[in-house]
């Protein structure tokens, strides 16, 4: 599986830390960027990531900021994607299983480095259930983009 990966200056750190867990994991990685300290746009990442995802060229993908909030909005104006905003391991799970979410975001400023691997794994180990009520919501959902 290949995971798309963007993030802005307040997150490479935990970009940084993702990176090697993936690897040793299995998955491929892109690496969207950003690559160094410097202030810098998030959407300049974050969009190219969730492009990849939208495309195909990557089957998941993981965008961080301070907060999560600025790239999980930037990724969801691309057509095609549902990424959630998560700060914990139930909501990883469960965005997963009832939403078919294709990326999700992880603020670095409000959810330490361990957390943060936890729910990267929950997400990425967890299956949409394919249950009839999830997929006519998703259906749905996905409709308003038209």
């Amino acid at each position: 599986m290949k995971i798309a990966l963007g993030c802005d200056h307040g997150a490479l750190a935990l970009k940084n830390a993702l990176i090697p867990h993936l690897e040793a994991k299995g998955y491929e990685v892109k690496d969207f960027g950003t690559y160094t300290l410097d202030s810098c746009d998030y959407p300049d990442f974050a969009a190219p990531a969730a492009k990849a995802v939208a495309s195909g060229e990557c089957d998941k993908g993981i965008v961080l900021c301070t907060t999560g909030i600025g790239v999980s909005i930037t990724a969801n104006k691309v057509p095609g994607i549902r990424c959630a905003l998560l700060s914990d391991v139930v909501s990883a799970r469960m965005t997963r299983e009832h939403n078919d979410t294709n990326m999700m975001a992880i603020g670095a400023g409000m959810v330490g480095q361990l957390q943060a691997l936890q729910i990267v794994d929950t997400w990425l180990g967890t299956e949409f259930s394919h249950d009839e009520r999830h997929q006519r919501r998703i259906d749905k959902m996905m409709a308003l983009e038209k």
